[in-house]
């Protein structure tokens, strides 16, 4: 088994970003000159891995899906962080104080026309989620071996919108990690890996 601490995810910091994006694997349905809205999402990581959330069901947009706290930047944000922060505390009651921020990851554009800024953070101390139920069904963690493995990951195909689309998957236990999340998750597996 692969070991991995915080060191690591620092380290991983220091090396050339990348790029990230809905159409790394699609590269022909990209459209073009398209203006992106700018979101933000925390990538945290606890004694226990990293934290992870799945939205609630009767959410219009990605209902069920695995994702990140997160969301749009709103114009009360100083910045990308600070909206990443917010979003934590709105979706699972984690409190900004809490987290030591460590970097920034590679950009995400999505084909919903957002861009998506990673923030990577350290929970300190045990950390006890109050998940929103307006917004996310459970909270739960991930163990860093498994998601900075390479290996793990796996790319697989669906119809969207009347044209087969790949994506990155790396699925953990019952919860189906794909689209944006896995993809920046593999970004980052490639990163320390490297």
């Amino acid at each position: 088994m692969m070991r991995f601490d915080r060191d690591d995810l620092i380290k991983a910091l220091g090396r050339p970003l990348g790029t990230s994006s809905d159409f790394d694997l699609n590269p022909d349905v990209r459209p073009v000159g398209r203006v992106l809205k700018p979101a933000a999402v925390l990538v945290a990581v606890s004694d226990a891995g990293l934290i992870l959330t799945k939205r609630a069901s009767h959410l219009k947009h990605h209902p069920g899906q695995i994702a990140f706290p997160g969301g749009k930047v709103e114009d009360s944000d100083a910045d990308t962080t600070a909206a990443a922060l917010r979003e934590a505390t709105e979706e699972i009651g984690l409190p900004a104080n809490r987290v030591q921020v460590i970097g920034v990851l590679a950009c995400h554009e999505t084909v919903t026309a957002y861009q998506i800024t990673p923030i990577l953070g350290i929970v300190r101390d045990v950390f006890d989620p109050k998940p929103d139920p307006n917004e996310v069904a459970e909270v739960f963690t991930v163990p860093l071996s498994h998601v900075l493995n390479p290996a793990q990951y796996r790319i697989e195909q669906r119809m969207w919108r009347g044209q087969m689309r790949r994506f990155y998957v790396v699925p953990y236990g019952p919860y189906y990690i794909w689209g944006a999340t896995a993809r920046i998750l593999h970004g980052l597996a490639i990163q320390v890996a490297s």
